[in-house]
C-alpha cells in the first residue's frame, strides 16, 4: 500500500518524517518530493552508500588479477629477450594501471546504477506532479499499517492523505 500526503510547509514534513521513523519506517520506504529544496535534519533520509568500498575493492581485485595474468602469460610462453627479464614491473605498469582503473570505474558505474534506483523495477511509480509550494510525502507500508500511518500524517499537518495499491 502506498500513502501520499500533501503538505504546505517544510516543518510539518520534517515532523511527519520524524514520527514515521519513530514508528519504524526506514529511508527506503519514505520519499519526499518538492518543487523547492526542503531542509531536513542531517541523516533523516540518509541512504547508506557502499560505492567507495566497492570501488576500492574492485580496484584491488582487478589490479591483482592483472598482475597475476601478466606474470602467468609472460612466464608461461617464454621468448628470447636478449638477457632482459621476462617479467618487468616497469614495462607492465601501464597494463596494471589500466586494468585497475577499468575495474574501479566499471564497478563504480554499476554501483551508481544500483544505488540510484535506475535499475529498480519494484517501485515503478513515477514522481508526482506538484504545484508550486506543495510538498508531497510518499510512504510505502503494509495494508494493515495504512490507517495508523495516515493518522500520523494527518497529526503532523498533512492537508490530504491518499491511498493507492502497490503495483508489484
Amino acid at each position: 500500500m502506498i500513502l501520499t500526503a500533501d503538505f504546505g510547509d517544510p516543518q510539518s514534513v520534517a515532523t511527519a518524517v520524524r514520527v514515521l521513523q519513530a514508528r519504524g519506517y526506514g529511508a527506503e520506504e519514505i520519499d519526499v518530493f518538492s518543487t523547492a529544496p526542503v531542509e531536513l535534519a542531517e541523516a533523516w533520509l540518509e541512504r547508506p552508500s557502499r560505492m567507495s568500498l566497492v570501488a576500492v575493492t574492485s580496484a584491488v581485485v582487478f589490479g591483482l588479477s592483472a598482475i597475476a595474468f601478466v606474470h602467468y602469460t609472460q612466464n608461461d610462453y617464454r621468448i628470447v629477450t636478449g638477457g632482459m627479464p621476462i617479467f618487468s614491473w616497469w614495462s607492465n605498469g601501464v597494463i596494471f594501471y589500466e586494468f585497475t582503473m577499468f575495474g574501479s570505474i566499471s564497478a563504480t558505474f554499476i554501483m551508481f546504477l544500483l544505488e540510484s534506483g535506475l535499475l529498480r523495477r519494484r517501485r515503478s511509480i513515477p514522481p508526482p506532479l506538484l504545484e508550486a509550494g506543495r510538498i508531497r510525502l510518499r510512504l510505502l507500508c503494509q495494508a494493515e499499517d495504512a490507517a495508523p500511518a495516515a493518522d500520523c500524517l494527518y497529526q503532523a499537518g498533512a492537508a490530504s492523505v491518499d491511498k493507492m495499491e502497490d503495483r508489484k
